[in-house]
């Protein structure tokens, strides 16, 4: 491996680490060597992770830590410095939409729960400034550090039925080049901040959204192939080599960047 892209040996904070997308980060950088915290709210689901990640001769520690609470996240970052001395990544990967923030197809804004719109803003947005916040002040003491973000879709055009979910994303888009360009002012080119855009990923938040019972795909499904070009959803595991891009060296002069990784949609006009 070129050594360029190398992550071996960096300490890796990744938030929501116990669910699909931060349990794949979390075995594709250790495979590359990193040493990688593992946050969220479950000590015993993060434990069962932390073991068999462990028992294929990672590096791996368990830390349980609320995103949305700023004491829990500083207690969990002088455990984390205490054990390792350092802070190097920290991927934002806790966030998503959930059912009480998602009209259905016949519903319109004026239909919104708004105690599900205050949840789904407050888990991304917050979830993703607190533990900057925290862990960006260990690597802004340190004098480096890398920040990937997770941004969506959504945050580029309007996506029915999820309208809590489509502005707290493209605020995360916003606070990315915001705390990217107040960063490097500040404590200099050794850190940065970045965030990818998923394109569409079946997983257990939206999968009776995107499919029918009998695995075929939904009238919402047919939409976002039409609009498509690699005409299919996306693996989970695609996305882990564009955010190890982001943390490795290969990626210094980037900062403040929103990198797609959806298969063409955000390209394609769907004429």
């Amino acid at each position: 491996m070129n050594e360029i892209f190398s992550i071996k040996d960096k300490v890796a904070v990744i938030t929501g680490a116990s669910g699909v997308l931060g349990g794949s980060l979390a075995k594709s950088f250790i495979k590359s060597g990193a040493k990688v915290v593992a946050l969220g709210r479950s000590q015993e689901k993060l434990d069962a992770c932390v073991q068999g990640w462990t028992d294929l001769g990672g590096d791996a520690f368990a830390v349980e830590a609320n995103v949305m609470d700023i004491q829990s996240l500083e207690a969990a970052s002088k455990k984390i410095t205490e054990k390792y001395g350092r802070i190097d990544i920290l991927l934002n990967i806790a966030g998503g939409n959930i059912p009480a923030a998602t009209l259905s197809p016949d519903q319109s804004f004026f239909d919104m729960d708004m105690k599900g719109w205050d949840e789904v803003t407050d888990l991304n947005i917050n979830g993703t400034v607190y533990p900057s916040f925290v862990f960006g002040k260990a690597m802004a003491e340190q004098g480096s550090g890398s920040i990937v973000n997770i941004s969506s879709m959504a945050a580029y055009s309007a996506i029915t039925r999820v309208a809590g979910y489509s502005a707290a994303k493209a605020a995360i888009t916003n606070f990315t080049q915001w705390l990217a360009s107040d960063v490097a002012l500040k404590f200099g080119d050794k850190i940065r901040v970045n965030a990818v855009a998923p394109g569409f990923f079946i997983g257990d938040q939206n999968r009776a959204i995107l499919l029918n019972p009998d695995g075929s795909l939904t009238d919402r499904s047919k939409k976002v192939m039409a609009k498509t070009p690699m005409q299919r959803f996306g693996e989970v595991e695609e996305l882990n080599g564009a955010v190890q891009f982001l943390c490795s060296e290969a990626a210094s002069f980037i900062t403040g960047a929103l990198l797609p990784v959806d298969g063409g949609f955000s390209a394609f006009s769907g004429v």
